[in-house]
């Protein structure tokens, strides 16, 4: 199966040296950390318009707050799909106790980086690239299969769309 092929090759990074594992672990873990921080100086100080500034923080928040803490937990309550560290023989880097799909990091990044794109296409491709190496590491690290990351992306991305778009028919029928 190709979901499995792939993580097995993503997942046989790790394992190889100390200096890999740990760009593996920073990439999975503590990256996304760092992009919350991207975040909150990208809008404090590169969103110039303060109706702007508030618009996006608005959808980024009711984009992951929808994606992750609701779809993704109703997808988990009616599909149980173990972590591959504990259906495979694979090198696990981290440890995650919850239900691997879909993807909680790949659904709350991707739904926040589509956000940032809809404002700004230069920032949004950095958040993405941010976001892919996030994602990637989960699957070396071993909590995820790439399909979860794939839900995950699907989820994020036609959330946080959905919301913008909805944001932006409100705000242009109160500037009318």
């Amino acid at each position: 199966m190709l979901d499995t092929q792939l993580f097995h090759l993503l997942n046989g990074l790790a394992g190889q040296s100390p200096t890999i594992d740990a760009i593996i672990v920073f990439c999975a873990s503590y990256l996304a950390y760092i992009l919350i921080a991207v975040f909150a100086v990208f809008l404090i100080f590169f969103v110039s318009a303060r109706r702007e500034q508030i618009e996006l923080l608005v959808v980024a928040f009711i984009a992951t707050a929808v994606a992750r803490g609701v779809i993704t937990e109703a997808v988990r309550l009616f599909y149980h799909r173990p972590r591959p560290f504990l259906t495979l023989p694979a090198h696990k880097l981290i440890d995650d106790t919850a239900w691997s799909f879909p993807s909680g990091h790949a659904t709350f990044f991707f739904a926040l980086s589509t956000a940032v794109y809809l404002y700004d296409k230069k920032w949004g491709t950095g958040f993405f690239i941010a976001t892919v190496l996030i994602t990637v590491g989960r699957v070396a690290a071993g909590v995820h299969y790439p399909s979860d990351i794939l839900g995950g992306a699907l989820i994020g991305i036609g959330v946080a769309y959905l919301t913008y778009r909805i944001a932006r028919r409100i705000t242009t029928k109160t500037a009318d």
